[in-house]
């Protein structure tokens, strides 16, 4: 039996995919729950009217995130934060202190969109990547000082 997926789901497919399942599968469990649609030509029109609109928003996204990463590689952000007599940080630097760091510069993002390599557990200067779009990533320049 030919069906439209509504939503990804794994081994199967993506959403807006015509695959082929078996008919118990299909009649039992993608239908009723609203996971897929019949393959039939409204359908499949419609889809691709969907895709095509879904596609022109995830465009003006990307663009619109590459217009923040420009920004945000120009950026150099500090966190001070409390040391020993060693210049050991008491802790390390979260991604809830470099969020409240770009605040204060006038960006707002989301914590989960920050992509540390390692823990920033001593002073220096760090390079950290900021997620914004599947495609676009901007680097920061951050700066862990003593108070």
């Amino acid at each position: 039996m030919q069906i439209i997926l509504a939503q990804d789901i794994r081994k199967l497919g993506k959403a807006g995919d015509v695959v082929k399942v078996k008919e118990g599968f299909a009649r039992n469990y993608l239908l009723p729950k609203k996971i897929a649609l019949l393959a039939t030509a409204g359908n499949v029109k419609r889809i691709e009217a969907r895709r095509a609109l879904l596609r022109e928003e995830s465009e003006k996204q990307q663009k619109a995130a590459q217009e923040l990463a420009e920004k945000l590689n120009k950026l150099s952000c500090t966190v001070t934060v409390e040391v020993n007599d060693l210049d050991k940080l008491y802790g390390s630097v979260t991604t809830a202190d470099i969020v409240k760091a770009l605040e204060v510069e006038g960006f707002t993002i989301e914590k989960k969109a920050l992509v540390l390599d390692q823990q920033i557990q001593d002073l220096g200067v760090y390079d950290i990547g900021i997620q914004l779009h599947p495609q676009v990533t901007a680097k920061i320049k951050l700066w862990v000082a003593k108070k």
